[in-house]
């Protein structure tokens, strides 16, 4: 994808440094965070400089192998380096998927470790290319299609998942427009999704997450399309909270609801929703924003009652029979017809 006329991919690796784009200061300003060692980068997931499946996996990749770079035979080292990667965020199975890949490929050689991550990452643009290439299919033109959280091109290596059929349908001269919910608590349809649409001229709209409901009422949603974080083998999905809400309204509504995810993102040893663990964030993120101030310096500002505590789980699971069907880089499957993904 292009920024100021650049190409960039969200998370890359030059040498034994993981550079990834600084999203938690997006879209009032775009800057490169460079990760020196597996330490800074797994710093770079728990705090959210990158987020969404597809991103975590890559950069999860590219941290086990800078631990084989750093700890080179040393068993102990490189153990508890995969501990710490796998400990930043729980709930994203590329993480697990990836990490997996490159530690197998580290018991060949370090050299072979960073081959694993970089194939990783490049193997996750092309999916999501393909998700885009076949969720356009669906896409009619003049659609309305809402959107939540961001699981665009900065949530992925390239492309995006929920956001790359949009692109494809944009870019085939398919009229579209898009409800961003704006995703709290952090925002990210409203600061991330909004940014990379507006760069991309797609027309859209922020909304709160409470006026979904309202406008599938009157008509005037065609689709929900949403990514996924990890996804059961019977095809309950988990996604950024407040996913299941806007499920449940869409199958009132008779809106198509569906999940875009490569089928990296989908867990076959997990058995339904119910077994996957859902991340609890500091309540912090809901208690306070940030934004720019008057020198245009970001800064925290408390919104909320103060003395008051917060709940925020990160995520909900969307049962499977709300799931009108997922779309994937191998195909676009009803839930119940994973299974045949697993070979």
């Amino acid at each position: 994808m292009k920024v100021n006329g650049k190409d960039y991919r969200t998370v890359w690796m030059e040498g034994d440094t993981v550079c990834l784009i600084e999203q938690n200061l997006l879209p009032f300003e775009f800057k490169i965070f460079r990760a020196e060692n597996y330490r800074d980068t797994c710093m770079a997931i728990s705090t959210m400089i990158t987020r969404g499946a597809g991103a975590i996996g890559a950069t999860a990749g590219y941290a086990m192998a800078q631990a084989f770079l750093e700890g080179s035979n040393d068993i102990a080292f490189i153990e508890n380096a995969r501990q710490e990667i796998e400990n930043t965020r729980p709930t994203a199975q590329n993480l697990f998927y990836a990490v997996e890949r490159v530690y197998r490929a580290g018991q060949t050689s370090i050299e072979r470790a960073v081959e694993e991550s970089q194939q990783i990452a490049d193997e996750d643009a092309a999916a999501c290319k393909k998700i885009g290439e076949l969720g356009n299919e669906l896409i009619k033109d003049g659609s309305t299609i809402e959107t939540h959280c961001n699981a665009g091109w900065l949530a992925f290596v390239d492309y995006g998942s929920a956001l790359s059929p949009i692109y494809a349908a944009h870019r085939s001269g398919k009229k579209v427009q898009v409800y961003a919910d704006e995703t709290r608590p952090r925002g990210q349809g409203a600061r991330l999704t909004a940014w990379e649409l507006k760069n991309e001229n797609v027309p859209h709209m922020i909304i709160p997450d409470n006026a979904g409901a309202h406008l599938m009422s009157q008509g005037k949603v065609d689709m929900m399309i949403v990514g996924s974080d990890r996804i059961a083998a019977n095809g309950d999905v988990a996604n950024k909270i407040g996913t299941l809400e806007k499920a449940i309204v869409a199958q009132h509504y008779g809106v198509p609801f569906y999940v875009a995810a490569p089928v990296s993102t989908i867990d076959f040893a997990c058995a339904s929703g119910a077994d996957i663990p859902i991340e609890q964030r500091h309540q912090d993120e809901v208690l306070y924003q940030s934004g720019p101030n008057a020198e245009g310096k970001l800064e925290n500002i408390l919104i909320s009652s103060p003395g008051s505590e917060a709940l925020n789980p990160a995520f909900d699971v969307t049962p499977a029979h709300l799931v009108t069907a997922i779309i994937t880089d191998k195909g676009i499957f009803n839930p119940e017809e994973l299974g045949v993904l697993n070979s």
